[in-house]
């Protein structure tokens, strides 16, 4: 099960790679139960800050194996006691996904898990569940349309095209299009930026984004509010946020040099 999913953490930050290659990364019962062991250990792991998502050759994956529903291939693995999607919802770390090729049906979910998505320009995006027959059970369906609108959403998951990679960007899915050499290392160097944040309060961040993004306005208002006064209440003394304050300033001049 570990060569399914490698996993290299550096100095807090974990990449996690999906290693089928000859099968594109297709979700086997075998590589979906080392993604669910990897977040779950990654969620408990102190010494983790950031984690990094891509996939092993010429695909991020391409969704659940074909062959495994089909009965061409028979698995004897029992399924992951808990759903994929809520170890991912419950991973308290950003997830940055390197969408490096193919991220078809549930490789489109899973991509969709992730906090937000850098891509390569051989990246492709597709929705085949009304191909293939099967309903979305990993929250592509409410997911997509938030992101980039109920009729993009609907014209991609109706008639199950490809979304090139210039085209999810102009689309908003991906933040941006990096060459593929340079796609994992611009992707870790993000993760690297995180790192330079409070931790505490990025948490918190991330926390009441997500809350408030599956709210109304009113309500995500409201949660921000909360979370505002209970974090204030919290705060370190005033020398920790004068020096915190210092070092935004040294960065910015540092970032204005580049």
């Amino acid at each position: 099960m570990e060569n399914l999913v490698l996993t290299d953490i550096t100095d807090r930050v974990a990449t996690v790679t999906l290693n089928r290659p000859e099968a594109l990364n297709a979700l086997s019962t075998e590589l979906r139960n080392a993604i669910s062991q990897t977040f779950e250990e990654l969620s408990d792991n102190n010494e983790v800050e950031v984690i990094v998502l891509t996939g092993a050759g010429r695909a991020f994956t391409v969704g659940l194996d074909l062959k495994e529903l089909g009965k061409e291939r028979s698995s004897t693995t029992k399924p992951y006691p808990r759903n994929l999607i809520d170890i991912m919802a419950a991973v308290p770390q950003p997830i940055i996904g390197a969408i490096n090729g193919y991220a078809i049906t549930g490789g489109f979910e899973l991509a969709l898990m992730c906090d937000f998505l850098l891509a390569s320009p051989q990246a492709k995006f597709a929705d085949t569940h009304a191909r293939v027959g099967v309903v979305p059970g990993w929250g592509l369906s409410q997911r997509l349309p938030r992101l980039i609108g109920l009729n993009r959403a609907k014209e991609l998951s109706l008639t199950g095209n490809f979304l090139d990679a210039p085209t999810a960007l102009a689309w908003g899915l991906v933040n941006r299009v990096v060459a593929a050499d340079e796609l994992l290392s611009t992707c870790q160097q993000l993760a690297r930026d995180i790192l330079t944040t409070d931790p505490a309060t990025r948490a918190e961040m991330k926390r009441i984004m997500e809350a408030g993004w599956e709210a109304d306005l009113a309500t995500g208002l409201q949660i921000e509010r909360q979370a505002t006064s209970a974090h204030d209440r919290a705060q370190r003394p005033s020398q920790q946020v004068a020096e915190r304050r210092a070092n935004i300033q040294a960065r910015g001049r540092e970032q204005s040099k580049g």
